[in-house]
């Protein structure tokens, strides 16, 4: 298990243990929700390894599927979430207006504005597509892509101060 993964669930599992004990989870859509303050967010833990994360103005849509533990997707409109997922543990996608993020395991976070959706990898693979499908493009770790309606979806290191700044709003 890498130090990244480590933290990141310890992170989420500590944040929700604090809340819990102050009264403040509840069980939403089959997950455990906990909203964490510094930055103010809120932290869904979920069946088979799927912890995400909500920026606290967030507007998300936790989507069921029929007979799984777990959501099988999440709709994003506006700013950002961070998603891990464990390897092997099924499918989850972040749908937005702009395009979709599919995953198989893996640390990413996905970030909406009026104009695009923004994609970055920390660890694993993620699947990028526009709504509809077309235009895919895989990116892997440390690998982002800017969705507009204008552009190509072209897989791209991003800089480092851009990722830090990214994960920033999600104390990483």
């Amino acid at each position: 298990m890498s130090t990244i993964r480590i933290k990141t669930f310890l992170t989420a599992t500590l944040f929700l243990a604090a809340a819990c004990t102050q009264g403040a989870a509840q069980d939403v859509n089959g997950c455990v929700k906990a909203n964490v303050p510094n930055p103010p967010r809120i932290v869904y833990q979920c069946a088979n390894g799927l912890v995400f994360e909500a920026e606290a103005a967030a507007e998300i849509a936790v989507e069921n599927s029929p007979g799984q533990d777990r959501p099988a997707a999440v709709q994003l409109t506006e700013d950002a979430v961070l998603i891990e997922v464990e390897p092997d543990s099924g499918p989850f996608q972040i749908l937005t207006p702009h395009a979709i993020a599919a995953v198989r395991g893996t640390i990413f976070v996905v970030d909406v504005t009026r104009e695009m959706t923004s994609v970055f990898v920390v660890r694993g693979k993620v699947a990028v597509s526009r709504p509809d499908g077309s235009d895919l493009v895989t990116l892997s770790d440390g690998e982002g892509v800017e969705v507009t309606e204008d552009n190509p979806l072209i897989a791209k290191q991003w800089p480092q101060e851009k990722a830090e700044r990214l994960l920033a709003r999600f104390a990483r």
